[in-house]
């Protein structure tokens, strides 16, 4: 594709918490390995693991929660939407989480 070509592009973002659900750290190696795995996937990936991001939100019973994530980052032309569905599944498990966060936006390259 050259660059003039518009290609139906979508951002995918995976927010991975540095903790398990119940507060332990997770290890270094859980990150390697899904940078690994998404660059064999889809040719790339870009992972903001420097300085996490904070997150926060109102649980069911009123408190506030906190969270550290890494934020990973994948530009796909193709959405298969069940891999990701899976994917997210393997995800929750392995990083011992209720839910993990992906999510994607349509982009375009300037």
């Amino acid at each position: 594709m050259n660059r003039d070509e518009k290609a139906e592009l979508h951002l995918v973002e995976l927010f991975l918490p540095l903790y398990g659900k119940e507060g332990s750290p997770l290890h270094r190696s859980n990150f390697d390995c899904v940078r690994e795995e998404l660059t064999r996937q889809f040719g790339g990936v870009t992972a903001f693991t420097r300085s996490p991001a904070v997150g926060a939100w109102e649980n069911s019973q009123g408190e506030v929660a906190r969270d550290e994530v890494v934020l990973f980052e994948v530009m796909v032309t193709a959405l298969d939407r069940r891999w990701w569905g899976d994917y997210r599944q393997e995800l929750e498990q392995r990083f011992r989480q209720d839910e993990i966060l992906i999510r994607v936006s349509p982009i375009e390259r300037l």
